[in-house]
């Protein structure tokens, strides 16, 4: 179609998109543009490189969802909450408001929890996650270790309500809304790992980030004066739930 017809050129949205982007500060620009067109389009960034080099257009709607999709990422808004997901090894994560984003790291951590259970001599090995946030770490031990039975608490009632819609298929997961100092005291002396990602930023120390700064939940990122409030009472709880001669 022509110009007039509303429709504006893939490509060049792609490039206008990434240049807001980069003046705005925002890591990696031309990746997220490109991840916002391809929600825009509902398809990934390789469908999206193949439309730009195919000429390919967008309507005057998508052209329109895409810029107020850009000005709100520009405004340091997480890309996960733009596009309501996340992903966490194989999942898929639904995000957004009131949950803290799972990095890229904990995935290396997960994989300690996931190796002792599959070493764990039990048939039906028990992993604890406490203070899951978006079910990230919990899912993960449940969907890879399908014959353990994983256990995971939340407290914060918007983060819980976004682990649930995660785990809600796992029939070996078990999640509840508990205080991870509190929770799952009838599984004391019985887990074979427990496993948390806690706030440790301490008090005064404001993140740089925006996106982590205006937009994670504070009960996910501070953890006392010195940052280590959460991690104390974990020491403790992990003693108290993990099997005679288990690291947490």
């Amino acid at each position: 179609m022509s110009e007039g017809s509303g429709e504006r050129p893939l490509s060049a949205l792609v490039r206008a998109a990434a240049e807001t982007l980069a003046a705005a500060g925002v890591p990696d620009p031309q990746v997220d543009a490109e991840l916002l067109v391809g929600h825009v389009l509902g398809q990934g960034r390789g469908q999206v490189a193949a439309a730009s080099v195919r000429g390919d257009r967008l309507t005057a709607a998508e052209a329109a969802a895409l810029d107020a999709l850009v000005a709100r990422r520009a405004a340091r808004e997480p890309l996960q909450h733009l596009t309501g997901t996340a992903p966490f090894r194989h999942l898929e994560l639904a995000v957004g408001p009131g949950v803290f984003v799972p990095r890229p790291e904990t995935e290396t951590v997960v994989q300690f929890a996931i190796d002792a259970l599959l070493n764990a001599p039990d048939p039906a090995p028990v992993g604890i996650d406490l203070g899951t946030g978006s079910g990230a770490i919990a899912l993960a031990m449940a969907t890879e270790v399908p014959h353990s039975r994983i256990f995971a608490a939340e407290l914060s009632p918007e983060a819980h309500r976004w682990a649930a819609q995660n785990t809600a298929r796992a029939e070996n997961l078990t999640l509840v809304q508990a205080d991870l100092a509190e929770a799952f005291d009838d599984l004391a002396g019985r887990a074979h790992v427990v496993i948390s990602n806690p706030p440790y930023v301490p008090d005064a120390a404001i993140p740089r980030d925006p996106e982590v700064r205006l937009f994670d939940p504070p009960l996910a990122l501070y953890g006392g004066a010195d940052g280590l409030d959460v991690v104390r009472v974990l020491s403790g709880r992990g003693m108290m739930l993990l099997r005679s001669g288990v690291c947490s």
